[in-house]
Formats: C-alpha cells, sequence, structure tokens
C-alpha cells in the first residue's frame, strides 16, 4: 500500500493526475529554459561544435538542482518514462514525456514541446572518437597504460603492450626526461609500423606536487635471505646477481648487486665460491650457479647483509690446495629509505625546511614539505592527510614557516611517516595554480610530440583558462585535452570546468580515483564517480576511469575479485587506464575480454538484455547436462556473433 501523500496532489492513476504530471514537467521545462538564458554567456563562449553540449549541460545541471524523484515514481506508473536515462538528451527527453502526456489527456502543449529529432545523438562517440582514437572493433573502450621507464629502452615490453590490446600510451612527465620520453615514444611508432595497429600519446603534466620533504637515509645496506620454513629451516636458497643487472627481457628477474669491477664477475666459472664478510661481520660463502654477459647468477643458504664496499673475493683450485684471488668490491649501493613511526594524537611539525630530517625522534615529529607556500592558504581545525589518507592529521597552528598538526588517525599499531609521500589538504580553499614552471617547459615537448596532454592538480574553471592561454588558439593545436579529477574542488566545480573546456576542441575527463577518494572519503568515491559519469555524459565528454584498474593482476599476475568487478564498471567509460607492473601484458588482455564480454550487457546506465543460453525454465536437469562454465562460454560466444 502507497503511502500518504503530503501534497494535495490527484488521486495517482487517474486523468487528473496525467494534467498535473503534465503542468509539472511544463514547468520543470521552463526552469531548464530559465538557466539557459542566465548561462548564455558561458554557451556563447564555446566553440561552435560544442554548443548543442554546453546548452544540454545546462539543462542537466539545471534539472538534477531539482529532486524529482516523486515525479519519477508517478511517470513510471504511468508507464511512461521516467527521465532516469536522458542525461545526453535532457531537453528532447522531457519534450517527449511532455508530447505523450498531452496526447493522453487532449491538451494542447506549445509546438515547441512536440517530439522531435534528438540532436545529441552519437555527439559522446563521435567526440570519444576525435579525442581517444577510433573504437576498437572488438569492445567499446579503449585501454591506457602507463608506461614506466622501461619503456624508453625495453622495444619488446612495449610492442607486447600494443599486441595485447593497448590504445592508448601514456607518459607521466612527473618522471624521467626528454630523452627518455623520446624514446618510448619512438618504440611507440615502430611497434605502431610493426603490427599494423594505431596507438595514440598522453602525456600527463606533473603539476604541483605537495609531499613530505627527505629524511636523513639510512645505511647502505641491502639484505637478502633464504625461503624458510615455520622452523627455520632453507626450503629455497636466496640468490643475487653480481654485476650489472641483465637487460630487460633476458628471463632473469632477480635482485642485482653492482660491483666495481664487472669484468671480474663474467669470469666466475658455475660452482666456484666467492667468500666475504658482510655488514654485521659475518663470514658467508656465495655459490656461482650461472654466468652471463654482465654477470653473475650467485646462491646461498644464510642471510647476507651486502654493503658498499664489501670485499668479494673468489676461491680457484691451485693444486692440492685451494687459493684466494683478490676479486671486486661491492659497488655504491642505495641507502635504506628512513621512517617515523607515528601514532594517533602525536603531533608532527612540517617546515619550509628541505634539509634530510632526522628520525631519532622527539616530542614532536619534524619533517619538511615541498610547496610550503601552500600552507598560506590554510586554517587551524583543517584537515591534512598523507600518504593516501594513511596518515589523517588536523591542523592546530599555522606559522610562517611552519605549521603543526595533530594525528587523529594512523592505524591500529602506528604507521611510518615516510619521504616523499603525497600531502592532501581536502577542506583549505588553494590559490595555488595546476601549472607549475616545469609544466610550462614541458609542454613545449608534449606540443610537439604527443597526441593528448593531461592537466593535473585542476580545481576551477582558471586553471583550464591557464591552459588554454598557454597553449594559444585552438584552430592551431590538433591536441587534445584530458582534464584530471582528483580533488573535491574539481568535483564541485565540475560544470565551470567542462564549460571552460569548451572552448578548445578535443576534451576529456579522467576521474582519478586515488586522490578523489582520500580527498572526499573512501566511502563516497563510489557516490562521486558515478556524477563525474553523469555530467560528463550531459556534456558528450568522453571519461577515463583510471587508477588502480586490475592493479593486482598487473603487479602480481593473479587479479582479486573486487577489482575484476571494478574492470567491468569501467566498461560504462570510453577508455580505461592501467598502471604499470610486471604482468602489465597480461592485465591488458585480461581487462579487453572482460570489456568484450560486458558490452552485450550495458551501456552507460542502460543495461542491455540480449538472449542467455544458461538459464532455460524447459531444461530438465540431469546429470548429463553440460556445466555452468560450458553454458557460460556458449553465452560468450553468442555475445562475439
Amino acid at each position: 500500500m502507497d503511502a500518504p501523500s503530503t501534497s494535495p496532489a490527484p488521486p495517482r492513476g487517474g486523468p487528473d493526475d496525467l494534467l498535473a504530471l503534465l503542468g509539472e514537467l511544463q514547468q520543470l521545462r521552463h526552469s531548464l529554459l530559465d538557466a539557459e538564458v542566465r548561462e548564455s554567456g558561458s554557451i556563447k563562449a564555446v566553440m561552435a561544435r560544442h554548443r548543442p553540449s554546453a546548452i544540454n549541460l545546462v539543462h542537466y545541471v539545471e534539472l538534477r538542482s531539482h529532486d524529482i524523484r516523486a515525479l519519477q515514481e508517478r511517470l513510471t506508473q504511468h508507464g511512461l518514462s521516467s527521465l532516469g536515462r536522458t542525461e545526453s538528451h535532457v531537453m528532447p527527453g522531457i519534450d517527449m514525456v511532455i508530447h505523450t502526456l498531452s496526447q493522453l489527456t487532449g491538451h494542447e502543449v506549445e509546438r515547441s514541446s512536440g517530439p522531435a529529432r534528438v540532436p545529441h545523438r552519437g555527439l559522446l562517440s563521435r567526440n570519444a572518437i576525435s579525442l581517444l582514437g577510433p573504437r576498437p572493433k572488438d569492445r567499446p573502450t579503449r585501454i591506457m597504460v602507463t608506461f614506466p621507464s622501461e619503456a624508453a629502452t625495453d622495444y619488446a615490453t612495449v610492442r607486447t603492450m600494443l599486441a595485447s590490446g593497448m590504445d592508448i600510451a601514456r607518459i607521466n612527465c612527473a618522471h624521467d626526461d626528454a630523452g627518455a620520453w623520446s624514446a618510448m615514444i619512438h618504440n611507440v611508432r615502430t611497434a605502431e609500423a610493426e603490427l599494423g595497429k594505431s596507438c595514440l600519446v598522453s602525456m600527463d603534466l606533473a603539476g604541483p606536487k605537495l609531499r613530505t620533504g627527505p629524511l636523513v637515509p639510512g645505511a647502505d645496506v641491502v639484505k637478502v635471505k633464504p625461503e624458510r620454513n615455520e622452523r627455520g629451516i632453507v626450503l629455497t636458497p636466496a640468490t643475487v646477481w653480481l654485476g650489472e643487472a641483465p637487460a630487460a627481457g633476458s628471463g632473469i628477474q632477480i635482485q642485482s648487486i653492482p660491483v666495481t669491477d664487472p669484468g671480474w664477475a663474467t669470469r666466475r666459472t658455475v660452482g666456484q665460491r666467492i667468500h666475504l664478510v658482510d655488514a654485521r661481520g659475518s663470514g658467508r660463502v656465495l655459490t656461482v650457479e650461472r654466468v652471463h654477459g654482465t654477470g653473475c647468477l650467485v646462491s646461498f643458504r644464510k642471510t647476507v647483509y651486502f654493503a658498499s664496499g664489501t670485499q668479494l673475493v673468489a676461491r680457484v683450485s691451485g693444486g692440492r690446495q685451494a687459493e684466494l684471488e683478490l676479486g671486486t668490491r661491492v659497488g655504491a649501493l642505495p641507502s635504506r629509505a628512513t621512517s617515523m613511526m607515528v601514532r594517533r594524537g602525536d603531533r608532527i611539525q612540517l617546515t619550509a625546511d628541505l634539509t634530510p630530517a632526522d628520525v631519532s625522534g622527539g616530542s614532536v615529529h619534524r619533517i619538511g614539505a615541498t610547496l610550503f607556500e601552500v600552507f598560506a592558504d590554510t586554517r587551524p581545525g583543517e584537515r591534512l592527510l598523507i600518504d593516501d589518507g594513511k596518515i589523517a592529521t588536523v591542523i592546530t597552528d599555522v606559522a610562517a614557516h611552519a605549521v603543526l598538526v595533530e594525528v587523529q588517525s594512523a592505524g591500529v599499531a602506528g604507521t611510518k611517516l615516510r619521504a616523499e609521500k603525497g600531502i592532501n589538504l581536502p577542506d583549505s580553499t588553494l590559490t595555488l595554480s595546476a601549472l607549475t614552471e616545469k609544466d610550462a617547459e614541458d609542454l613545449a615537448f608534449v606540443r610537439q610530440h604527443a597526441d593528448i596532454v593531461e592537466l593535473s592538480f585542476v580545481r576551477s574553471a582558471a586553471d583550464v583558462d591557464d591552459l588554454l592561454q598557454r597553449l594559444g588558439p585552438a584552430d592551431e593545436h590538433p591536441l587534445g585535452i584530458v582534464l584530471k579529477i582528483e580533488t573535491v574542488a574539481a568535483f564541485e566545480s565540475l560544470p565551470q570546468i567542462l564549460l571552460e573546456a569548451m572552448r578548445w576542441g578535443d576534451i576529456g575527463v579522467m576521474i582519478a580515483r586515488g586522490d578523489l577518494a582520500v580527498e572526499a572519503g573512501f566511502e563516497r568515491l563510489a557516490e562521486l564517480q558515478e556524477e563525474i559519469l553523469w555530467l560528463s555524459e550531459a556534456a558528450h565528454v568522453p571519461v577515463i576511469w583510471a587508477t588502480e584498474v586490475l592493479d593486482d593482476m598487473a603487479r602480481t599476475g593473479v587479479p582479486s575479485r573486487a577489482e575484476v568487478t571494478d574492470a567491468a564498471m569501467a566498461q560504462r567509460a570510453e577508455c580505461v587506464m592501467l598502471n604499470k607492473g610486471p604482468y602489465i601484458g597480461e592485465a591488458i588482455t585480461m581487462l579487453a575480454d572482460i570489456l568484450h564480454r560486458m558490452q552485450d550487457h550495458m551501456a552507460k546506465k542502460r543495461s542491455l538484455l540480449r538472449r542467455l543460453k544458461a538459464w532455460d525454465l524447459d531444461r530438465a536437469v540431469v546429470a548429463t547436462a553440460p556445466s555452468t562454465s560450458d553454458e557460460i562460454d556458449s553465452d560468450a560466444r553468442i555475445a562475439t556473433r
């Protein structure tokens, strides 16, 4: 039984209710037209090709400023459209329902409210093709892959990515340099020619990075230990590579220890023993297992602490007695990263001084912070999050050269505060520009070599305007622009950001879910990413679904159940981004297969009801019935027809 109505609305289901619905929809339509008039200046400023999209965006924002859930329910009860999937065509969707109600009630409406050709059909698809390239033949969603630094020198990996299904190569300008970027792009173009496939290049401007400063480094020691069982018995000896690390693609993925004389390592023989005294003063023996062109592979059954300068001595046979041959030394090893353990209630002082901070501790932990000028925009009581929110603090004092915060949460047993970890200020209104001096320098390279530029740390329409001013006239540059939505400020300003971006030709949005989840809270991420998808569809702007998609698969070769479901949801975007990892080729293949299977089940918010062979009420259940996996495979075959 329906709950009693709180308004004197006509009885549902009768002709009076139909007339009431018609009146309410006409009022709603007028509010959309009023919004269009109010935003006429912004609409006129966009490129002509985007004007219908700008109008539709304004209509959608106005529509969503009303709570129409009760109206939707009444429309559904009459068998009419609930307006629940009108993102891409708001006014035509409303006009169609108004026209239907007019026919049902015999009530005349203004002619402009009659059914009309939907002018927005296909705009999103065309914009996606223009920005992200043609739709792959076997799936609706493109795949973007973030390149590791090794992509500059490892052509085989780049080729594997493209062969597996990569459509867009992504280069992060926060890493490497112009020489490495050129080499990466050269490898992409070479693989394109070899495989006969096309691949766009997207370059991500680093943007301002607010991070913790350096810490005093630890000892330059590397600990390597064998695998043991719970009783301490060695199951698998430890192995390291002495000498220069093997070239990528050699099949050897073992930790390497540099030596001062690589030639000495290559002159060893299989079975030969190498002696050393490690950093603890313990004598250790290494056995040569394999010799390669760049060094030798050694094994050992006891834990070894390698230190820079450790003497390595080989035992060679010399008649009746073995003798020692003076050998080489361990080369320069990286210093061990240090950290400070912080717990709830602790205080941390962030300073403008970027001198490596002492980790010995004290009543207050002290560490530097990059871009310290940002803290001029902060106030006591605002949140400050460190390391993707692992350390949540609140600001208690802001001074010219130091900010004091109190830890609110840091895990049950505390969390290590490390160097170069991201800092988020979700409650602060920051005046920092999204473009840094380095970004401006990198932009010259991007304009010359890339197909797409990604703008990081967007917070307002002013940030977009800054980029457009630096790029110059839109008709002189075919470069596409992708706006990374990674802050709450960007989410809240998204309509204005999109309208500003429409002054450019090819534009898109990336949902950078990592930082967005930290700023907004993980519990809000699902809601925010949905709303970004809706608003972008209303603007006919393609979306890139990013951050930790099939992350376990790319890193370990085994996906988690949750990330497979997440990857399936990504089919609603026009592009999905994968991060680098040892198993990136397998991750690309799996994602392509998931997207291929899902294309027959969902398009944006709309479920597609293709025939399913897996279920049949008339089928007798017998012992020889085909397995569920057989039926699923059969369904998959139907999907490909």
